[in-house]
């Protein structure tokens, strides 16, 4: 079953070009749509000044960092949480830019893209399910229900598992949802296989006004964003007609 880590980092400033670290990894592992309580978390020394408006918004001093550990350190234990998964990021060119280059600087010639089976930008998801509205990681909080009212200062770890919520909320397609109702009830006490499409499915003829077709057609197109085009309307070969 394919894994799936949410990553976030905090950093010094905004651009690791001028020599901005970073100081503090969080990361969480979802399987099977549930997170497994494994993460991987590290406060790191970045060996310079942090600048005002990054403490401002994170609340971490250096004098707090002193005595963390290097990234060199934890590079290792990170690379293998990675590993194979299916890396999701809000924003992901950000924190991609400073994890490589923080790998680039200890010697290492691997880049996080690499180690993952795939990398998935949430804000990207997002703009492209509805580019007319907000998509930062509080306002994807407040659009799906979740609560982040805790989050008075950003957090890498905090912001991980809140975007573990966001994803499971945006990618939830059919498969999911099957899921989630025999889950409940069988009161969540054992595992449920992953369903698969019976050999046939009989589906009747619909006779539709064209507004109808083109709606039922909008809702198709966004199942097969969040199920990576397993949409199970369309596998059919009966087809939705438009009313003459």
């Amino acid at each position: 079953m394919q894994r799936i880590v949410t990553l976030d980092t905090e950093t010094t400033g905004l651009d690791w070009k001028r020599g901005d670290r970073v100081i503090e990894i969080g990361a969480v592992e979802i399987v099977g749509r549930q997170l497994t309580g494994r993460h991987f978390h590290e406060y790191l020394n970045p060996e310079r000044e942090i600048d005002a408006g990054a403490i401002a918004v994170h609340g971490i001093t250096a004098e707090f960092l002193a005595d963390k550990p290097k990234f060199a350190e934890v590079a290792p234990a990170l690379l293998d949480f990675l590993r194979d998964a299916v890396v999701v990021i809000h924003n992901a060119s950000f924190d991609l830019g400073f994890l490589n280059a923080e790998l680039r600087r200890v010697g290492l010639e691997i880049t996080v893209e690499t180690v993952a089976a795939e990398i998935v930008d949430t804000l990207k998801l997002a703009k492209t399910n509805d580019p007319t509205k907000r998509a930062s990681l509080d306002a994807l909080c407040e659009r799906y229900g979740i609560d982040n009212q805790h989050r008075t200062l950003h957090g890498a770890l905090l912001d991980a598992e809140l975007l573990a919520e966001v994803y499971l909320a945006m990618t939830r397609g059919q498969e999911s949802l099957l899921i989630d109702a025999i889950g409940g009830a069988l009161g969540g006490a054992c595992a449920v296989p992953q369903w698969q499409r019976p050999a046939t499915l009989a589906i009747a003829r619909v006779t539709v006004a064209p507004d109808e077709l083109a709606a039922h057609e909008a809702i198709l197109d966004e199942i097969d964003k969040a199920s990576n085009g397993q949409t199970v309307w369309r596998a059919q070969s009966t087809p939705v007609v438009p009313a003459s």
